[in-house]
C-alpha cells in the first residue's frame, strides 16, 4: 500500500486538472441559457476538491515514478476518471427527465474517453447542447491521452515524465526519444494535436456546418472517436463535400503524430512518407476503400460516384476505429461489413489517436513470418527483422507475439462469456472486437443503424472492460493482475 502513495498523490494532481475540462459544458451551458450550469458547476468543484485533497494530502509522499509506477497510473487514470466524468451525464440527464443508470453514465464516460464511439443513448438530437458537448469532448481530451498533457504541462508535479509517458503512449512509438526532455515531447505531440483540430473545425465550417457541429464533429474526428450529436451520425448531414473533409483528417488522424512533429520541427515532410508504417496506413486506407467501392460498384448496390462516396467514407472511419456512419452499411453484401471490422483492428498508426493492434505490430509480425520461412529453406541464414533500413530487436519481436496471444484470448474470453449470456454470436463477437479496437459500432444488433443500449446492464460491463483493455493495451492492465508485479 505505501508504494501506491506516490502514484496516487499525482492522481490526485491530474484529477483537479481534469476538473477544468468540465468548464467547456459549463460555459456552452451558461451561454445558451439551458439552465443545466449548476450541475456542471457542482461537477467542477467536486472533482477540483476530490483531486485537490487528494493530491495535498499526500504531499509528503512526493517522489520520482518508477516505470511500475506509471503502468498502475494509467490504469488507475482510465478505470476511475470515467466515474467522475460520468457524473454530468447522470444529473443533467436526470434534471431534463431523460433519467440512466450508472451502468449507462459509466459505459458513455468510458466510450468517450477512450475514444470508443459506442453510446447508449438515443434521440441525441433533442440533447441539449452542453451535453452533447460534454460527450464530445471527453474523446478530444482522451485522444491524446490525458497523461500526456499533463507530462506536458504540469512539469513541477515532482514525476517521473518519461515513465508516464512510455506507459501511456501506444505501440513501440513508447521507446522514441524525440527530444531530450519527455515534457518538450508531450507539448510538440500536443501542439500537433491542437494545430489538426484547429484545421479540422475550420474546414468543417467553411464546408457548411455550424459553429458547434465543426467544433462537436472535430473533436470526434482528430480523436478518431466517431462519437456524433445526432443519431444519424454523420449522415445528418447528407453532404458529400463534408464526408471528404471528414476523410482527409481521420487518414492524417490514423497516422504517428511523432512523424508530424519531426517534420515540424526539421521542416522535412519527405521523411513522413519514408516511414513504413505511415506508407502502410495510408495505402491500406486508401487501397481497402476503392476496392469496397469497386465491389459495392460491382454488386449493384450504388451507382459509381455513390459507392465511391460511401465505401471509401465508410472504410476509412471504420477502419481508422473513428465509426462514423452516413448509412447502414449492413445491408451491403456480407463481406463488406466484416471487412471493415477487421480492418479496424490494423489500419492505424502507433501513435495515432486511434486503437486496435497498430500497423507497426503487423509489419513486424509479417517480417517475422518471413524470416520464419526463409529458415525453413536456409536454416543458417542470417535475416534480421527490419521495419525501412531499421533493424528490429528480438525483445521488440517478443513483446509483439506476446501481445498477439494476450490479444487472441481476450477477443476469445470476453466473447464467449457474451454467448453465456445468450447473446447471438455475431453480435457478441462484433461487439467485443469493436470495444476492443475501439471502434464503436459492431455487427448485429450494434450496429450503425442501433447502439448499445440493446444489451443488458452485465452486457455492457462486458465491452466496458474490452473499451479499457483496449485503450490499455491490454498487457498494461494485465500486468497489475501479477503477483511479480507488486513484489518490491
Amino acid at each position: 500500500m505505501p508504494d501506491l502513495l506516490p502514484v496516487l498523490r499525482v492522481f490526485g494532481a491530474l484529477l483537479a486538472m481534469f476538473s477544468f475540462a468540465l468548464g467547456v459544458p459549463l460555459a456552452a451551458a451558461w451561454w445558451g441559457g439551458e439552465g443545466l450550469w449548476p450541475i456542471y458547476a457542482a461537477c467542477l468543484g467536486f472533482t477540483l476538491v476530490c483531486g485537490g485533497a487528494l493530491w495535498y494530502g499526500l504531499r509528503r509522499h512526493a517522489r520520482e515514478l518508477q516505470p511500475r509506477h506509471g503502468v498502475m497510473l494509467v490504469s488507475l487514470v482510465w478505470l476511475v476518471l470515467p466515474l467522475f466524468a460520468s457524473l454530468p451525464l447522470l444529473l443533467a440527464l436526470h434534471a431534463i427527465d431523460r433519467p440512466i443508470g450508472f451502468t449507462h453514465a459509466y459505459f458513455e464516460a468510458v466510450s468517450g474517453l477512450t475514444t470508443t464511439g459506442s453510446t447508449v443513448l438515443a434521440g441525441l438530437d433533442s440533447l441539449p447542447l452542453s451535453i452533447n458537448l460534454w460527450r464530445t469532448f471527453m474523446q478530444w481530451i482522451g485522444g491524446m491521452g490525458i497523461l500526456i498533457l499533463a507530462v506536458a504541462v504540469l512539469p513541477l508535479l515532482g514525476v517521473g515524465g518519461s515513465q508516464l509517458f512510455k506507459a501511456e503512449a501506444a505501440g513501440p512509438v513508447k521507446d522514441t526519444k524525440l527530444t531530450p526532455r519527455m515534457t518538450q515531447t508531450a507539448k510538440g505531440l500536443w501542439g500537433v494535436y491542437v494545430v489538426f483540430s484547429l484545421a479540422c473545425a475550420l474546414a468543417f465550417w467553411a464546408g457548411g456546418m455550424a459553429v458547434p457541429d465543426a467544433l462537436m464533429h472535430m473533436f470526434a474526428t482528430v480523436s478518431l472517436g466517431g462519437l456524433s450529436p445526432y443519431d444519424a451520425s454523420f449522415g445528418h448531414f447528407q453532404s458529400p463535400l463534408l464526408e471528404m473533409i471528414a476523410v482527409v483528417f481521420m487518414v492524417l488522424a490514423s497516422c504517428n503524430f511523432a512523424l508530424y512533429f519531426v517534420a515540424l520541427r526539421k521542416g522535412h515532410w519527405r521523411t513522413c512518407w519514408r516511414d513504413p508504417e505511415l506508407r502502410a496506413t495510408v495505402c491500406t486506407l486508401l487501397g481497402s476503400g476503392l476496392f469496397v467501392a469497386l465491389l459495392l460498384w460491382a454488386k449493384g448496390v450504388y451507382g459509381p460516384f455513390d459507392a465511391l462516396r460511401h465505401g471509401l467514407f465508410h472504410t476509412v472511419s471504420v477502419a481508422t476505429t473513428t465509426g462514423f456512419a452516413t448509412t447502414d452499411y449492413l445491408g451491403w453484401p456480407v463481406f463488406a461489413p466484416v471487412f471493415l471490422l477487421m480492418l479496424s483492428g490494423v489500419a492505424t498508426s502507433a501513435g495515432s489517436t486511434g486503437g486496435g493492434i497498430k500497423m507497426v505490430r503487423v509489419l513486424i509480425l509479417l517480417q517475422q513470418a518471413r524470416r520464419e520461412m526463409t529458415r525453413l529453406v536456409h536454416p543458417r541464414a542470417v535475416q534480421p527483422v527490419r521495419l525501412g533500413h531499421a533493424v528490429v530487436e528480438n525483445r521488440m519481436i517478443f513483446a509483439v507475439l506476446a501481445y498477439m496471444l494476450v490479444y487472441a484470448a481476450t477477443i476469445t474470453v470476453l466473447s464467449m462469456v457474451l454467448l453465456l449470456t445468450d447473446l447471438d454470436v455475431v453480435t457478441a463477437f462484433s461487439a467485443v472486437i469493436a470495444s476492443v479496437h475501439c471502434t464503436g459500432p459492431g455487427l448485429g444488433l450494434v450496429g450503425p443503424a442501433a447502439n448499445y443500449s440493446v444489451l443488458t446492464d452485465f452486457q455492457l460491463w462486458v465491452c466496458t472492460l474490452a473499451m479499457l483493455l483496449g485503450r490499455l493495451e491490454i498487457l498494461s492492465f494485465m500486468a497489475l493482475l501479477t503477483p511479480a508485479f507488486w513484489r518490491r
